[in-house]
């Protein structure tokens, strides 16, 4: 940050390809009560932030039109309000927006301490995939020991964080990922049969490895191309959770018998219009079920790649190009 209270961030040209972003400067936010002023040392890439640049995810109202979802660093400056964090303390979080710059805002009820024992990379790497497992594969989804769940997308960012989350609590995971190298890895993190898409079909491998029976949870980013499958793919009283559309949003010619004969649920949503006492019980079940775990290194984030927030046009074509095993990161130190 230069002296005059102004920081670097990520500005774009224009809703179109990764080359209409660049380093430009602003003011540094100020908190206001209940945030806190984070001096960022890493942040994460995620699918929405591509979607925002694309124009096709438009941050909601008051929050920063600056893109980035999720960051770690120390605290800088807190607003009123604010008793559980103290200037100084190591922290991530889930930004409302904002998260590449040199300084983000973070409401506190969406704000947790770094874990012990790793640094801001790793720590920016959990936020974002972190919350979004925990509310739809745990809070909706209702995944409990025991029970089966297929993750469509095992290697991604999300991908990694469910198969691991899931095995932790108990659960035989299935995963799906489009190569050999990216199924071994799927394997490697907990899952009991990786399904590699491209070359088998997951309804029968997946009724194979249960005989017959299906799965009681699906966490699919898929959507429309996969929806029928997916119904197929489900046991008795399964639960299908969407949280994306990579396969279209709109599926026709689709047959809802599934969902009546075997009494299906089908939920889902997405993080960033939640409330924020929405996110503060997500943070918190967090912080009491999982933060531990980390801590123990029984869960640890995947990170594929790690770049200076400068190269943030070479982050997004990775992002974009899908070869990637994990988390891409930018770095501001």
């Amino acid at each position: 940050m230069s002296s005059d209270g102004s920081m670097r961030y990520i500005t774009i040209s224009g809703f179109g390809a990764p080359e209409v972003m660049s380093v430009a400067t602003r003011p540094k936010p100020k908190p206001g009560p209940g945030e806190v002023l984070v001096k960022v040392h890493a942040a994460g890439v995620n699918r929405p932030d591509v979607a925002q640049r694309q124009g096709n995810y438009p941050p909601p109202p008051g929050a920063s039109p600056v893109m980035g979802l999720e960051i770690a660093g120390v605290i800088a400056e807190k607003g009123a309000d604010v008793s559980d964090f103290e200037v100084g303390d190591a922290v991530c979080g889930l930004a409302n927006g904002g998260g590449y710059a040199e300084y983000c805002l973070l409401p506190a009820a969406q704000t947790l301490r770094q874990p012990e024992g790793m640094d801001a990379v790793g720590a920016a790497a959990l936020p974002e995939t972190f919350f979004t497992v925990w509310a739809n594969l745990f809070q909706m989804a209702g995944l409990t020991e025991g029970e089966t769940v297929l993750v469509h997308g095992g290697t991604s960012g999300i991908g990694t964080t469910a198969i691991q989350l899931a095995r932790a609590f108990g659960a035989e995971v299935f995963a799906t990922a489009g190569s050999a190298e990216k199924c071994a890895a799927c394997e490697r993190l907990g899952a009991m049969a990786a399904i590699n898409y491209r070359e088998q079909d997951f309804v029968e491998i997946v009724k194979e490895k249960t005989g017959g029976r299906g799965v009681d949870v699906i966490l699919d980013m898929v959507g429309a191309s996969y929806f029928q499958r997916n119904l197929s793919a489900l046991a008795r009283d399964g639960c299908l959770s969407i949280i994306a559309f990579l396969g279209g949003a709109k599926a026709e010619n689709v047959n809802l018998t599934p969902i009546m004969v075997k009494r299906l649920t089908v939920t889902g949503s997405t993080m960033r219009p939640r409330t924020e006492e929405e996110k503060r019980r997500i943070r918190d079940e967090l912080a009491q079920q999982v933060w531990p775990r980390l801590e123990k290194g029984e869960i640890k984030p995947v990170v594929h790649k790690v770049l200076p927030f400068e190269e943030v046009v070479e982050a997004h074509k990775i992002m974009e190009e899908g070869h990637h095993i994990g988390k891409i990161i930018l770095t501001f130190e």
